[in-house]
């Protein structure tokens, strides 16, 4: 069933005569930017890592309420209904030091106190601009003023220490006389008065300057700047057991237990340390804990103190010749019988030596009297790669008490060196008796996927030959011992889709006889299914649909469960898929985007964060019987989000040049009418991200969104947010388009969308405006120096200007081919070149600090725009402490002000 087929469902729009488009009513007054871009965001964090108990009674998650810092534990008992909240700043300040908890609390405050000062200041800021009599100076003056006694403090306690010195140093000095008389037979000489305390130092003594105090000022911001660790943080992660209605969650260091039989949410410690730890899971019999710390796999028993070391390190010979690998990963089976442990070796050159470190590039900071650099990591195109060698070792669990088994041989290894090699995580199957991984090696576009077996070897069954696949069978006589290798079940080589990779995460349906994977074998990612026992391969669903996240399986193994955009490209589905006939269940309320979902073992419940514009996100809980009505399990938004009364775009596609459909939303202002000249601005990305586009019904992003409907309320202007192909999520035609024709299918698509604007929505084709950030700066750049007719003025955020500069992980898959790294060979989808072909107003903007886009890149197109004459064109807008999404001085209020300014500057008011 294709898209065109399926038409709109849902809050979609489709272009039809019959079905014209209607404006939206005003509202009573428009919210303003600063109301709009609060200080303090009206969105909480969305409820993360949801998972059931074996059971399935229980849904655990991380969350916690709007306002409060942190993910705290909470737990929902699916059979009663209620929620219980496991771990809060007061529950776990049990286990704190109470200045751990005191700084907690004191940070809070500051953060609170940092949010209505800056909106404060935002409000007082446009207030002044309107003429209004406001003291912008009264927040420098308390800070100062608050400084000052600070600093006054400071001053008589260091006077006092310093005088109790001195005191000291007297006594001492009349003590040591007295000593040395004593000794010499000669009178105690009299202690002299104590001496007047020294008169202030007349420079100490003047006050500083106000210049002075701001310098001082400066440093107690950046010593005071809040930092991640400076708030309550939460639990951080947590496993169920593998058979009772219990969990353990780690929190700073430690690892506590919780478990659902208790009468109250009663929290036991279990581990207590100081370093950095992460849950693996529950011992195979539940009676301990399986945890990592650094490199190590620990042990710890429930029922008994003691730490024991499951992963002991690799042991090397002293051959010199010898990788020396060190483990860098363990994946454990879930009956914790087997793990898997990734090994990694320090590259070396031909005289081996250690290889030199990798490219680093310095970004320039200006906060100080003097600028300074740092250096961040980089790696371009045509570097020389340097992948460590890697080893993949299998091993059983060693019993508690159990002497250290001989050292097998790895099963798996690459040799590394200059080529791009990427290994997915280890997949066990639940009863530990096989494994699998895949293997993507770009240079050769070659992508691979491998079954390994191991299992307790009975004494009548032969060993399996070094090298071989035996194992892959059904039954004891299959297992195989710590050496055998893998079987390579299928290679695909050319054609695999390079939206692929990140997505393939191999999983076992819990009887072992099945793998199932995500591929891309028909122009869309979905689930495919391999057969342990016969290598075939088949398709799990059919359909021009993407459905790459696997969530779980039913108990039985006859049926999965997938997020997938069947029917709606802008709203993922949980769909449940019969694994025998590929028939389809969508089980979330239709036109809600749903995602990181988790399913119940037993396969009658599935959790998502799920909504739309309407709604936004929150954690629901859906059956799977097709009959229950979903639960919403958190509340994550202020109150206050409902009184802006913003707009609600609406859907609607087009048909490009080449018969392609082009998904878009649009915001229209009151009082429109199709035969309006209204200025317009078009907001596009367009390039393959995973699964991330624009055009997503749960999707309130700043500028497309916010930013749109806040121009169609005000000054009445037509703004569309556009998917062009380039994207991900709308199959392998789209995601790759962009290959090795940089910018083109977009700006096409874009033209497109521009000729049919005045047509069809009320829009003056001379008053159109084009913007993007990130890979949407480069496009809207692209378009216009290309097509420098088709839009009157564009905006271009931290767009990637010189690809052959850009992190080869991404340009390497989605810009073009790279695989001689002895010159700069993506130069050739350079802006620099075509910058000349501006013809209309263009605003760049960048966050100087930038890691991702470096700064550089436009300051370079900058200098060719001006050297060839668009001086009265260009203009800069920069953020001096921003990043990638700025986040420095520049504030979201402030940085679509400017935005507001450009638009009516170039593009005027709407005169309908």
């Amino acid at each position: 069933m294709t898209f065109a087929a399926l038409g709109s469902l849902a809050l979609a729009l489709t272009l039809s005569a019959a079905a014209p488009l209607q404006a939206q009513t005003a509202p009573a007054t428009v919210a303003s930017l600063e109301q709009i871009f609060r200080a303090e965001p009206y969105r909480g964090e969305n409820a993360k890592d949801a998972a059931f108990s074996r059971s399935g009674r229980y849904l655990a998650y991380l969350w916690s309420p709007f306002g409060e810092p942190g993910t705290d534990l909470w737990v929902h008992d699916t059979k009663t209904g209620k929620t219980q909240r496991i771990t809060s700043p007061q529950v776990m300040a049990a286990f704190e030091s109470p200045e751990d908890m005191e700084r907690f609390d004191r940070k809070l405050r500051q953060r609170n106190t940092e949010y209505a000062e800056r909106q404060a200041r935002e409000v007082a800021q446009q207030a002044y601009l309107r003429g209004e009599k406001v003291d912008l100076s009264q927040w420098e003056n308390a800070q100062l003023a608050v400084l000052k006694k600070e600093l006054a403090e400071k001053k008589a306690k260091d006077e006092a220490q310093k005088a109790a010195d001195k005191a000291e140093a007297e006594a001492e000095k009349q003590a040591m006389a007295a000593l040395a008389a004593k000794r010499a037979g000669k009178p105690v000489p009299v202690a002299a008065p104590a001496s007047a305390a020294s008169s202030p130092d007349k420079k100490d003594d003047k006050e500083k300057e106000v210049w002075e105090l701001r310098d001082e000022l400066k440093k107690k911001l950046a010593r005071d700047k809040l930092k991640p660790s400076d708030l309550y943080p939460g639990p951080a992660q947590f496993v169920w057991a593998h058979k009772a209605d219990e969990l353990v969650f780690q929190y700073r260091g430690g690892l506590y237990r919780w478990k659902a039989d208790d009468k109250l949410p009663a929290v036991t410690p279990l581990v207590a340390t100081q370093r950095e730890l992460r849950l693996v899971a529950y011992t195979g019999d539940d009676s301990g804990v399986l945890y990592t710390d650094e490199t190590r796999v620990l042990r710890t028993s429930l029922k008994q103190p003691g730490v024991q070391v499951v992963n002991r390190e690799l042991i090397h010979g002293d051959d010199e010749q010898q990788k020396k690998y060190k483990i860098d990963q363990t994946a454990i089976s879930e009956d914790g019988r087997w793990m898997a442990l990734l090994a990694k070796a320090p590259l070396k050159t031909a005289d081996d030596k250690p290889a030199p470190p990798g490219r680093q590039v310095e970004i320039m900071n200006y906060s100080e009297r003097w600028a300074t650099a740092k250096k961040v990591n980089r790696e371009v195109s045509d570097d020389k790669r340097s992948e460590k060698p890697l080893a993949l070792y299998i091993r059983q669990v060693a019993a508690p008490g159990e002497a250290p088994r001989k050292q097998a041989e790895p099963v798996f290894t690459n040799a590394g060196g200059d080529v791009w090699f990427e290994m997915s995580d280890v997949a066990w199957a639940r009863d530990g008796s096989r494994y699998a991984f895949t293997t993507w090696e770009r240079d050769k576009e070659l992508l691979r996927v491998y079954i390994g077996a191991t299992c307790p070897r009975p004494a009548s069954t032969p060993v399996a030959p070094q090298g071989g696949a035996a194992g892959l069978g059904s039954g004891p006589a299959a297992c195989a011992d710590e050496s055998a290798k893998p079987e390579m079940v299928l290679e695909r080589r050319g054609e695999v889709g390079h939206e692929v990779v990140n997505v393939i995460k191999p999983r076992f349906t819990p009887d072992a006889k099945t793998l199932v994977l995500a591929l891309d074998e028909a122009g869309w990612r979905q689930p495919y299914a391999i057969d342990v026992a016969t290598k075939a391969l088949r398709p799990l669903v059919k359909g021009e649909f993407e459905a790459h996240q696997i969530i779980g399986f039913t108990a039985d193994s006859k049926a999965l469960f997938v997020l997938a955009n069947q029917g709606d490209t802008a709203a993922m589905n949980v769909l449940r898929v019969d694994m025998a006939s590929g028939a389809t269940q969508a089980l979330g309320t239709a036109g809600e985007f749903h995602r990181a979902a988790a399913a119940s073992e037993d396969g009658r419940w599935v959790a998502a964060n799920a909504g739309n514009w309407a709604q936004r996100p929150e954690l629901k809980l859906l059956a799977t019987d097709a009959k229950t009505a979903p639960r919403t399990l958190t509340d994550s938004t202020d109150k206050a989000w409902a009184q802006l009364k913003l707009l609600q775009p609406e859907r609607f596609n087009f048909t490009n040049r080449h018969g392609d459909r082009i998904e878009a939303y649009v915001f229209k202002p009151a009082g429109w009418k199709a035969g309006d000249k209204r200025p317009a601005v078009v907001y596009v990305y367009g390039g393959p991200l995973n699964d991330r586009h624009i055009v997503e019904v749960d999707s309130f992003q700043n500028t497309a969104y916010l930013f749109g409907q806040y121009m169609a309320a005000k000054y009445g202007y037509v703004t569309v947010a556009v998917d062009p192909r380039g994207h991900s999520n709308y199959g392998r035609k789209f995601s790759d388009a962009n290959w090795e024709r940089a910018g083109e299918p977009q700006a096409e698509d874009l033209e497109d969308l521009a000729k049919l604007l005045p047509a069809q929505y009320g829009v003056d084709a001379r008053r159109i405006g084009l913007n993007g950030w990130s890979f949407g700066g480069f496009q809207t750049q692209y378009t216009m120096y290309t097509r420098p007719d088709v839009f009157a003025a564009g905006i271009a955020g931290a767009g990637p200007t010189e690809w052959e500069n850009y992190n080869s992980w991404y340009s390497g898959r989605t810009i073009g081919k790279a695989t001689d790294r002895t010159k700069p060979v993506l130069r050739k989808y350079s802006l620099l070149p075509l910058a000349k072909g501006l013809k209309h107003p263009l605003l760049l903007v960048h966050g100087m600090q930038d890691p991702n886009v470096l700064y550089q890149d436009t300051v370079n197109v900058y200098r060719e725009l001006l050297d060839s004459g668009k001086d009265a064109l260009v203009e800069l807008y920069l953020d001096p402490d921003g990043v990638h999404a700025m986040g420095g001085v520049v504030k979201p209020a402030g940085w679509h002000r400017k935005y507001e300014a450009f638009w009516l500057r170039n593009l005027g008011r709407a005169t309908p």
